[in-house]
């Protein structure tokens, strides 16, 4: 049994590890955070959607950057979009499970608002019609999803696809980069004096 816990550790520090030299995520963890950090400036605000663990790790970063991260400071404009209950299963039932999300977006999302997909297959249908909505509205979209990108590939302007195929291992990047996302937001909306 030891043996497969240090192989679980050790896959995910290989995958983990993996991720510094690969450029083409840094590069969208990187405009992803600019993007949010203009949001901000301009008045705007940040929604996040997933489901199952997904959901749970949208609902956790939109509450580090809606309360605090390392330091206090003023709250900012970050919601998980499946937080009210009542509502996802009024819709759930009176129309789809399908537009959920989406029907959130229309009505809470502007342009210049950023929306942020989680989904380790990038192919739940909630959060595709979330960001497909949220693109024709011109609200900025930024997917977290696993190797391929799934559908949500062609609807986010900045893809951040995990090189894996192994769900747990892909939240756990997930988890690592979107605290990477918050803290960098949060240096720079609110810099240290």
């Amino acid at each position: 049994m030891i043996d497969f816990i240090k192989s679980k550790i050790q896959n995910s520090i290989s995958l983990k590890t993996s991720l510094l030299s690969n450029t083409e995520i840094l590069n969208a963890v990187n405009a992803s955070v600019n993007e949010i950090i203009n949001s901000y400036k301009i008045g705007g605000k940040v929604l996040w959607c997933g489901n199952g663990g997904s959901a749970a790790d949208a609902q956790h970063l939109a509450a580090e950057l809606s309360g605090r991260f390392y330091y206090d400071r003023p709250p900012l404009f970050s919601e998980a979009l499946h937080v009210n209950t009542s509502y996802i299963t009024a819709v759930a039932n009176d129309y789809s499970y399908d537009i959920i999300y989406s029907r959130l977006v229309e009505a809470m999302g502007k342009k210049g608002d950023v929306l942020i997909g989680l989904s380790t297959s990038g192919n739940s249908a909630n959060v595709i019609k979330a960001l497909e909505k949220a693109r024709q509205m011109g609200i900025v979209t930024v997917g977290l999803t696993g190797q391929t990108g799934g559908k949500m590939k062609d609807l986010c302007d900045h893809l951040i696809n995990i090189p894996s195929t192994d769900t747990p291992r892909i939240q756990e990047c997930h988890m690592l980069l979107g605290h990477t996302i918050c803290e960098m937001v949060e240096m720079q909306v609110f810099p240290k004096k």
